[in-house]
Formats: structure tokens, sequence, C-alpha cells
């Protein structure tokens, strides 16, 4: 479904602006992105772009929808300012693109509205590419001029290049003679056209984006299938439930209770071997009730069935629940890592997910309720993934939650670079030995000089790190502590390495000797 566009009542002037627009990104991205090193400068360019389209394309900031869109987009750009990654730009480019769309479309649900931001990706690169040739075939001199320009001019001088570098490769006398002309250096001016080039790919379509148009009534959202009989899904439902039962049973009774397991299996072992596989099994059984159970579907409307499904989608989400538990009890008995907390997150979604999936068949939602529902929910966990630091909440709930100096696993803080800085300095005051001490001294001295050397450039500065780097610098304004010397060098960790005893070789027994000789 599609609103009705609003032409312009003066194109040419409109064009004039999204030109203007695009040649400010250009020059604003050719500043800022050119030597790129990480830094915030991103979430500054993502802030120019939002405030281009805003500017160029009235009709984004007229509808509620368009308004979200760009709410959204002004948070991710910030977000992109505080700390980039990957994720923020990802949710960055589907917010300023769903900006751009939502003027012309009506948003109908998360699954054909992704498909849309999809092709508007795919068709990006060509979008500038057929925007150039159709103005240049656009009927008048001016039309007329730059058509001769690209046909006339570049095109012969392209195809001329290319096949005079072909027979350059087949030809040794002729690439020798083309080899011995000194030509000035171009690798900057090609850098600088890349860049520039990427930015008009991904800033064009969205000052001139074109119709998407997905009829949503023709493409189904879930498969159609027969409609199963009361009968099957009696003894169907019956069976999974009983299994599950039996599942749920022995979480209870090892994981929720603490009942000793049986020898040879330790609590670690068990709360790690299963986890993700439940899972699995949790997102099987929501589809199977959202392929089997349609509302409307005859089963559907049994009263048995109904309470069946309720007492197997509660069961799903204990399952859940213990497939969370058996992450805490590993996380206790070893670490918090980031895939971890990643792995919670995926958990916590399923779980809402489920209850979804039951909430739309008792009140009979449709799937575009479901659907949008829960991207929803995903777009809110995204969004907090955005904005927390997942390397620091690991780092700090591992150091608060130090039982066992010996078991601390300061590789991974390592790892973690300045995401561990603030709680390895407080590591080296906590009563957890001297050589402990040592290893957070050494670790946070490093940590702290790269990023005070990553923040020193321009291009790699954030806001985040800026942050850290001011705190960080507070807590050791009087603390002139030095990590020791170590003479071999230090491993994972900051680990001392020993000396190693000295080699002796070990003497060849005698070999049978080849020949004799003649006089012994």
């Amino acid at each position: 479904m599609l609103q009705a566009q609003t032409t312009p009542s003066h194109p040419r002037f409109s064009l004039i602006w999204k030109l203007a627009g695009a040649l400010v990104l250009l020059a604003a991205a050719d500043l800022a992105l050119y030597g790129y090193g990480g830094g915030s400068v991103i979430g500054l360019f993502a802030l120019i772009w939002l405030a281009v389209v805003v500017l160029v394309r009235p009709a984004s900031r007229k509808s509620r929808g368009g308004l979200i869109a760009i709410g959204c987009g002004a948070l991710f750009a910030g977000a992109l300012v505080h700390n980039p990654g990957l994720m923020g730009a990802v949710l960055f480019l589907a917010a300023i693109g769903s900006a751009a769309l939502l003027p012309g479309h009506v948003f109908d649900h998360a699954g054909l509205w992704t498909a849309r931001l999809a092709m508007l990706g795919i068709k990006a690169p060509f979008r500038p590419l057929a925007d150039a040739w159709r103005f240049a075939s656009i009927s008048g001199s001016g039309g007329s001029a730059g058509k001769a320009i690209l046909l006339n001019i570049a095109l012969p001088l392209i195809g001329g290049a290319m096949f005079l570098a072909l027979f350059a490769s087949a030809n040794p006398v002729l690439g020798n003679v083309l080899s011995g002309i000194s030509l000035p250096d171009f690798s900057t001016l090609i850098e600088h056209g890349l860049l520039l080039g990427v930015t008009l790919v991904f800033v064009w379509p969205t000052l001139r984006p074109r119709a998407l148009r997905l009829a949503s009534d023709r493409l189904p959202i879930l498969p159609r299938l027969p409609d199963p009989s009361v009968t099957m899904m009696l003894i169907t439902l019956t069976i999974f439930n009983a299994v599950f039962v039996l599942q749920n049973a022995l979480d209870i009774a090892f994981l929720w209770s603490g009942a000793p397991l049986p020898d040879g299996i330790t609590l670690a072992d068990y709360a790690h071997r299963g986890a993700y596989t439940l899972i699995a099994t949790a997102l099987l059984a929501g589809l199977f009730v959202l392929l089997a159970l349609r509302p409307g579907a005859a089963s559907a409307q049994s009263p048995v069935i109904r309470m069946m499904v309720l007492v197997w989608v509660g069961q799903n989400i204990l399952l859940v629940a213990s497939s969370m538990l058996r992450v805490f009890d590993y996380i206790a008995a070893y670490s918090l890592t980031e895939w971890r907390i990643a792995a919670l997150a995926w958990m916590t979604l399923v779980a809402t997910g489920l209850i979804l999936i039951c909430w739309r068949f008792l009140t009979g939602r449709s799937a575009s309720w479901l659907i949008n529902a829960n991207a929803l929910s995903a777009a809110i966990v995204l969004t907090g993934a955005t904005m927390v630091d997942f390397g620091a909440v690991a780092a700090r709930w591992n150091v608060d939650h130090l039982r066992d100096p010996a078991r601390l696993d300061l590789c991974y803080l390592d790892q973690l670079d300045s995401a561990a800085l603030i709680p390895l300095i407080e590591l080296r005051d906590a009563p957890v030995g001297t050589v402990l001490q040592d290893q957070a001294t050494f670790l946070s001295a490093a940590a702290l000089s790269e990023l005070a050397e990553t923040q020193s450039d321009w291009q790699s500065w954030t806001l985040r790190g800026a942050m850290r780097l001011s705190a960080a610098q507070a807590m050791l304004a009087d603390d002139t502590r030095k990590p020791v010397a170590a003479l071999h060098g230090r491993s994972c960790g900051g680990a001392i390495v020993l000396p190693q005893p000295p080699f002796h070789a070990i003497p060849a027994e005698p070999t049978a000797r080849l020949t004799q000789d003649e006089n012994p």
C-alpha cells in the first residue's frame, strides 16, 4: 500500500537543493572520514547526514512515521558519537532509510519494511549513475550537452585507456614504453575518489528515494498449511507436554532446587551443555504454534486444545528460564563475557517472543501485529546494545564478584583493552595479593597508555574513551606505582615470564661404524 506522493511545485529547485545537500555531505565525508581511525567523527557525519535529509526533503518531517524515524536516527547518531560500532551504524542506516521512504509508503509490518530497506540498499550503488544518465537525457540544451559529454568524451577516453592497458599487457614493446613514462602519484587522489564514491552511494538514495512497491496482500507473511484436525492436535500436544514435563522436572530438581547431580557430572557441565540446545527447542515450539494453530483454525477453537497450548507455551517459557539459569550458573563457575551477556539478551528475546505468540493465540491478533511486536522487542534490545559497553560490564562483574584470585581470567580482561581499565585500576588496591596487584598494575598501565594514544588522534577520539580516560587519570593522580621489571617479558594477563632452565645437550649414543679400519 502506498500513499500518494506530493509532487513538488518547483521540481528543478528541489533538485538543486538535493544536489547541494549531496555536495555538503561529500565535503563533510572527505574532511572527517578520510583516513578514518574509528572515532566519534562518524557520529558527527551521521548527524550532518540526518540534518541534510530533513532539510532537503521536507516531506520526511511532515508525517508521524517520518518524525519517529528521524528521532531514532538522531538517537543512533548520538550512540555513534558516544562510541562508534557496527550495530549502531546498521541501526542508523535503517532509521535514515526509513525516514527517506516513509513519506511515500505506508508502514504495514516490519517484515515488508525490512524488505524495502534491503531493496533500497541493493539498488543504492546504481542510483547515482541512473539519475546522472537520466538528467543527461533530459530534453533541452542542458540535457543534450550533458549527454554529449558522457557519450563523446567520457566513453572514448575510458574505452581507449582500457584497450591501451590490455595491449600493454599483451605486447612487451608497448608495455616497456608505457612503463618508462613517469606519471604523478595518483594514489591519494584515487583514495579520495573512492571515499566520495562510496559516500555518494550511501547518501544519494536517501535524498532521492524511489518508491519500492511491494503488495503486502500478495505476499504471505507465513506459509499457509492445511488446518490440523482436533484429534491430531490433541495427540501431538499430549506427547509434547509429556516430553517437556520430563525435561523441566529434571531442571527443577538439579538447577532450581540444588539437588546433587549424579557422579561424574558437575553443575558447570550440566549448566553449559544444554543452554543453547534448549533455546533451539523453544524456537521450534514457537514455530509449531505459529504454523499449526493460527487464529481462526478449527483446532484453535477447542477449549481443551487452547488449554494444552497454554500449558505447553508455559513449559517453553520455563525451559527458557532454565536455560538462562544455566548460563548464570556457568558464569558463577567461570566468569562473565560479552558473548554470555549477548546470549542472555537473546534468551530474553526468545521468551518475549513466546509470550507474544501466546497472546496472539488468545486474542486472535494478526500476523502483522506479531511481526511488529517482535521487531519492536528486538529493536529495544539492539538499541540497548549500542548504548551499553558489554566489555566494561563483564570486566566490572568479574572483578566485583572475585572470590578466588587464582581464578580471575586476566587474559580475558587484557583482551578487552580500555573496557577493563577502570576495574583493573581498582584491582591494584584490592586484597588479592601482590602478584595479582602487580599484574593489574601492568595491564592498567598498558591499557591507559593505549587509550591515551588513541584519544590523541582526532579521528580516533570517542566520547566514551574521553570519559574513561578522564576517570582513569583522576584515579591514578597520586598513584606512582610501577609494575615490577620483567627481564624475560610478560605473558597473557601480565604474568611475568620466568627464566628457562639452561639447556644441556644430551650426547648422542655411538652408532655402529659403517666401515672397519684395515689396521685396528
